[in-house]
């Protein structure tokens, strides 16, 4: 039997943009399988997820979780492929930069089935990260893409694809914030917790392999974001990536006492903490979204961003991971005014790809 949509998706991230598209498929009627490829791999966290943005269960789960980025890919692929010929789908929707965007293009890209990218056309320009090569391919080999700001459209122009095939349609992660800060606010109890409610803080991320896989590197991100805490007395919670423990253990990294290391977060606490912080300091492209649509100003630890609009509404800083310019960027941050247009559009990204790809009627500009 043929199903419409083919949702394939493997970390948190995804889970949270695809939900707003999953949702609206239900609300049009549209049909539509999900596929998990268990790239991220903690099964109670990702159950949460599924259960807090009431999502059903995925049809499928491969289990592939952890590996070298060749053997993860490798599997996914090998798996994905049987089972897209099993349910025939007419288009395969990813969305993002991860090894399972990368699994699915290509399989997808080898059978009778069209493919669909959400949040095509971003550009870091670093071809050193993993994410940077899995991006294009998937665009490439796109029959739709859908761009979330026109620089986004227009990144893809400039790499000879055609117009065609490009949507301008806002970035998916409104729609979810849009949805879901209220319920944070009112369902999570992660401020009193961990002792926050009348207290300034800074949140922080760190987890990408240039990042924490050096143990230079990382200890200078450590450093700067000390350096800041202190300047500017406050503490700062970090929910700890697997990959981030798995190094702070292997370098023996003793993590400075104004960083409060806590478990991974349910989605909900985690909105929560972004909704509430001072600052927040990551090396994630999400999060520099969601900072930004919360209005909550960024302090970006990375060499570069595949989301420059949040620099250039001045929503967000780019800095390398050196001690001194974290702290220096996080002062000037601090001081920085707050109320920026939120460049990713108005809550509708959703329901343009789903017309998009179903040709129901348009919904109004």
């Amino acid at each position: 039997m043929s199903e419409r949509i083919a949702f394939v998706l493997g970390t948190r991230p995804e889970i949270i943009k695809l939900a707003p598209v999953v949702r609206v498929c239900e609300a049009t009627d549209v049909p539509y399988t999900i596929v998990h490829t268990g790239q991220h791999y903690s099964e109670t966290l990702d159950s949460v997820f599924f259960d807090q943005l009431e999502l059903p269960d995925p049809d499928y789960n491969l289990g592939v979780g952890s590996g070298s980025h060749g053997a993860q890919t490798g599997e996914m692929l090998i798996r994905l492929e049987r089972i897209l010929e099993a349910i025939s789908p007419d288009i395969v929707l990813v969305q993002g930069d991860t090894n399972s965007v990368l699994a699915g293009a290509i399989a997808a890209s080898k059978m009778d089935t069209e493919l669909g990218h959400v949040e095509a056309g971003l550009r870091s320009f670093d071809r050193r990260m993993p994410e940077e090569t899995n991006r294009v391919v998937a665009d490439h080999v796109s029959q739709y893409l859908f761009a979330p700001t026109e620089q986004s459209r227009r990144q893809l122009l400039e790499e000879g694809i055609h117009d065609s095939r490009i949507t301008v349609t806002g970035n998916t992660v409104v729609d979810a914030v849009n949805r879901n800060r209220e319920l944070a606010r009112t369902k999570s109890n992660v401020l009193s917790d961990l002792g926050l409610r009348r207290t300034s803080f800074f949140l922080m991320t760190a987890h990408r392999a240039e990042n924490v896989d050096d143990e230079a590197t990382f200890r200078q991100l450590l450093e700067g974001v000390e350096l800041a805490a202190r300047e500017h007395d406050v503490e700062v919670i970090y929910p700890v990536h697997p990959r981030a423990e798995k190094r702070l253990e292997e370098f023996g990294i003793d993590v400075p006492d104004p960083i409060c290391t806590v478990e991974p977060l349910e989605y909900l606490d985690f909105l929560r903490l972004e909704s509430a912080a001072e600052l927040i300091l990551t090396d994630s492209g999400g999060v520099q979204e969601e900072a930004c649509i919360l209005d909550v100003p960024c302090v970006t630890m990375r060499d570069s961003t595949e989301r420059p609009e949040t620099i250039e509404v001045g929503a967000n800083l780019l800095c390398r991971p050196d001690a001194v310019e974290i702290a220096r960027g996080v002062a000037e941050m601090m001081d920085a005014d707050t109320g920026w247009e939120n460049p990713f559009g108005d809550g509708d990204a959703s329901e343009r790809i789903v017309h998009e790809l179903v040709e129901l009627e348009p919904i109004p500009s």
